[in-house]
């Protein structure tokens, strides 16, 4: 069996800024401070663990302790809303802002777009946290997940105010193909609809990967947190291209028969350690399949 890497995986520079901030923290509050993130800082189980052994508590943004005083937050990858950035403000909390670049460019942008008096289409899944933040910047932004959904709501809009004008932001993470499917359906009611090209490089460079991966393996493994949203989209990718694939967080996933398969080939998100990468490499060349919980 032989085992083809796609040419980009692995952390993107967003996912590798926050997880280095959060070791510093972690290492300079010695004790002396708690540190925390506000919900996950980064969608991979493996680093939440290996976080938590080091003492990173993670916060419930719907319970937030009284006083915070004297702790140190990490604000996540994805992003927050001010108005939570405020109150963690207010209850003492020294913040640490590890939010992405390029969703804090959208965040910006959106505040922009709104006091423009633009209404605003937001491409992307409805709950997730990067969504939900660039929601608390453009609180009246309209949130469709694909191009029904977006067909729907355009209409909907134009009936109540066909003159509107209309711009459109998506999640980091959306693939290409889905935001443009979905700027076409808008673009069917509001014909000078403003598309921001909002799609993370870092998030084109590993589809474009794995798309020349698809056609040289018989089979793929995606190697990633299952809540990570660039993850999820790199399998439903291999599978629209007809392959053979499985999202794996760690080696005990690996399905037993993968050794049949003549070359099977390897992708990861972006939230995906390089130590994790290589587990899961090892795993599948080794004659026997490492069955331990990684």
């Amino acid at each position: 069996m032989k085992l083809i890497k796609a040419e980009v995986l692995g952390y993107c520079m967003g996912v590798r800024r926050a997880v280095t901030m959060a070791e510093e923290a972690v290492k300079a509050a010695a004790g002396v401070h708690r540190v925390y993130t506000l919900g996950p800082l980064i969608h991979n189980p493996q680093v939440l663990e290996q976080f938590r052994d080091q003492g990173l508590e993670v916060l419930d943004e719907t319970a937030l302790p009284e006083d915070l005083t004297s702790s140190i937050v990490i604000i996540r990858a994805h992003g927050i809303t001010p108005h939570l950035e405020s109150i963690l403000a207010c209850k003492g909390a020294r913040l640490m802002d590890a939010t992405c670049p390029t969703v804090k460019k959208s965040q910006i942008k959106a505040r922009s777009l709104i006091h423009r008096g633009y209404r605003i289409f937001l491409a992307g899944e409805r709950y997730h946290g990067e969504v939900i933040g660039i929601q608390g910047y453009a609180p009246s932004c309209l949130v469709v997940a694909d191009p029904g959904e977006a067909r729907e709501t355009a209409e909907a809009l134009y009936r109540s105010a066909p003159t509107a004008k209309t711009a459109l932001l998506g999640q980091t993470t959306i693939a290409p193909d889905e935001y443009q499917g979905i700027a076409q359906a808008i673009h069917a009611y509001f014909p000078h609809l403003e598309i921001i090209d909002t799609i993370c490089k870092a998030t084109r460079d590993r589809q474009y990967a794995l798309r020349k991966l698809c056609p040289q393996v018989d089979a793929l493994l995606v190697v990633g947190g299952k809540e990570s949203a660039n993850t999820r989209r790199l399998l439903a990718i291999a599978q629209a291209l007809g392959n053979q694939a499985w999202l794996v967080e760690r080696a005990a996933e690996i399905p037993p028969g993968i050794r049949a398969y003549p070359v099977v080939g390897l992708a990861a998100g972006a939230s995906t350690p390089d130590e994790l990468i290589d587990r899961i490499a090892k795993a599948v060349t080794n004659r026997t399949l490492i069955r331990e919980n990684l």
